[in-house]
């Protein structure tokens, strides 16, 4: 097998060529494991103020009780619909604990699309964050959903935060519209009325689906990929092979400031860093960059996760060259390409290494990453991790040759059970056991993969194969542009030209200077035809710039 997983010979020191996806038949498992490990150590801290991995098992185990109390039986699925708060952490492993199905729920969806997930997936229980909370009132009506609990942005952050915290949401900001919702629950209500039940040992299958993680839809309708006990375990025992080098347990603090229900940070820093006993310090409103920069100067921060637009933007704060980065060891980047031009500066200004990685919803999420022992190479996804194969597939031809461009393909213990009731999406996705990307990319004779871009993104200008990465990444090298999305529109001399929606970082940058930078720097048929100054691009929760919203327009 080596020969066709060239990689292997790459891999740090200390990393393993394959995981034992059979070491834990359950993610419930694995956290008895962490809590009995780790029971005084810090596990999660909010606006100052945290929570030790005792608390945690102890307050999720009551909250797991009083959901099972309320009639919700093994396989029911629960929404978990907040920003990042302590709150997160201990329903996510309450609701795991009472053998539920979570359905992370995106807490910025419209009633229509919320309407949407939660028909979709059957959802009969949902924890919400009351600023929310109007939204769901809108559409419970029209849902199978039967129990409500509600909870504030300053509930588990103790006297007299919680009143302060609570007043400035609630009554400064008007954050919190109002709502109508018969026999809601508070979620501190909640955790106090589990104390009163005793909650069952349910058994759970490796093969039993614990998560339905909705697809980002980028691409179209949002889709339930079915995520099981091996697919996470697997995923998070992947995640820590790869880092472990590196790391010591017990003693990372790391700041999470994308939201947990967003599948990077759910695996990553909610699982993988939290199986190690670290603190994760987590930021509820990462737009608001005066409170990620905050976070880091009130920790020893050591590791952190992101993604490209969040980096991008803290780099351009005139605070954020106050913060100390002596204690930063690793900065990884994902869900969306991370530009050379940001990469770079990110090692200029802290002195830590940005690692890109790479993964989808769909494989729970990481395939590949960097090697974070300095090896890795920026412009590049990285090296496939542990117990995963990836190839490079051309239809017409089947493999492609080192450095030729095909779709990226995946086979490993962390690739999903298929989508929730859509059999043909499933049969469209994952063809002969490889999950199909969707991506375009590229392996070199050493195994570390390239993107190009996305199958779907790909522009085609002449019958030439633009890809609005490339476009991307010159464009952002300008010192004068801010942002930038790359989409293809309509012409009736080439099929398509390619058009560019730039945010100035300047506000003296003028289209033909533009132009002329991508002159010098792209080929002819690639150089943007059109340029469109906005104030702002439309972006996903994660901060991952919407081109399909572009060219919708």
């Amino acid at each position: 097998m080596n020969e066709q997983r060239p990689w292997l010979k790459h891999y740090p020191q200390g990393i393993p060529a394959n995981i034992d996806a059979a070491a834990f038949p359950n993610l419930v498992s694995v956290f008895d494991d962490i809590f009995e490990k780790y029971g005084p150590q810090k596990a999660f801290s909010c606006m100052g103020k945290e929570l030790t991995y005792r608390q945690i098992d102890q307050q999720s185990r009551q909250f797991g009780a009083y959901l099972h109390s309320r009639g919700l039986q093994p396989g029911d699925k629960v929404a978990l619909m907040m920003p990042n708060m302590l709150q997160y952490p201990i329903a996510l492993f309450g609701a795991f604990r009472a053998g539920l199905v979570v359905v992370n729920t995106n807490p910025l969806y419209t009633p229509r699309e919320m309407k949407h997930q939660f028909n979709d997936a059957g959802v009969k229980a949902v924890i919400i964050a009351e600023n929310f909370a109007a939204n769901l009132a809108a559409i419970l009506k029209e849902t199978a959903i039967t129990t409500v609990i509600t909870t504030s942005i300053g509930e588990l952050l103790g006297f007299p935060k919680k009143v302060i915290v609570n007043f400035v949401v609630r009554t400064l900001k008007g954050m919190v519209p109002k709502y109508d919702i018969p026999n809601t629950v508070s979620f501190s209500e909640a955790i106090n009325q589990g104390k009163k039940f005793k909650l069952p040992e349910f058994t759970s299958t490796p093969d039993d689906v614990v998560a339905l993680q909705y697809t980002g839809g980028t691409t179209g309708v949002s889709k339930g990929a079915m995520l099981t006990n091996r697919n996470l375990v697997a995923n998070m025992m992947q995640i820590r092979a790869w880092m472990m080098p590196q790391l010591k347990e017990k003693e990372e603090i790391v700041l999470c400031p994308l939201p947990l229900y967003h599948i990077f940070a759910f695996t990553v820093n909610c699982m993988a860093l939290a199986s190690i006993g670290s603190l994760n310090v987590l930021v509820t409103n990462a737009r608001d960059l005066g409170s990620v920069i905050k976070a880091m100067k009130d920790y020893p921060v050591t590791l952190m996760t992101g993604v490209n637009t969040l980096f991008n933007a803290l780099l351009n704060h005139p605070d954020f060259k106050t913060v100390d980065f002596s204690t930063l060891k690793i900065t990884v980047g994902g869900a969306m390409a991370i530009q050379k031009a940001v990469a770079e500066k990110w090692q200029q200004t802290t002195g830590c290494i940005l690692s890109e990685g790479y993964g989808m919803t769909e494989s729970s999420p990481v395939v590949t990453t960097n090697p974070l022992d300095g090896t890795g190479r920026i412009g590049t996804i990285g090296l496939p991790i542990p117990s995963t194969d990836v190839r490079i597939w051309d239809e017409e031809k089947g493999l492609c040759a080192t450095g030729e461009v095909g779709e990226i393909q995946v086979q490993g213990p962390q690739v999903m059970k298929g989508y929730y009731n859509r059999p043909d999406e499933t049969a469209n996705t994952i063809k002969d056991g490889w999950l199909c990307t969707g991506d375009m990319g590229t392996m070199d004779a050493e195994g570390f993969v390239k993107i190009v871009d996305r199958k779907k993104d790909m522009i085609l200008v002449s019958g030439f194969n633009v890809y609005p990465n490339e476009i991307e990444e010159v464009v952002a090298s300008h010192e004068k542009v801010l942002e930038v999305a790359a989409v293809g529109i309509p012409d009736e001399k080439s099929g398509e030209v390619v058009k560019v929606f730039v945010v100035k970082k300047d506000k003296s940058l003028k289209e033909k200077e533009l132009i002329a930078y991508c002159r010098e720097n792209l080929t002819g048929y690639k150089v943007p035809k059109e340029v469109e100054f906005r104030d702002e691009l439309p972006k996903t929760n994660v901060g991952k710039i919407l081109r399909r919203a572009l060219r919708e327009e």
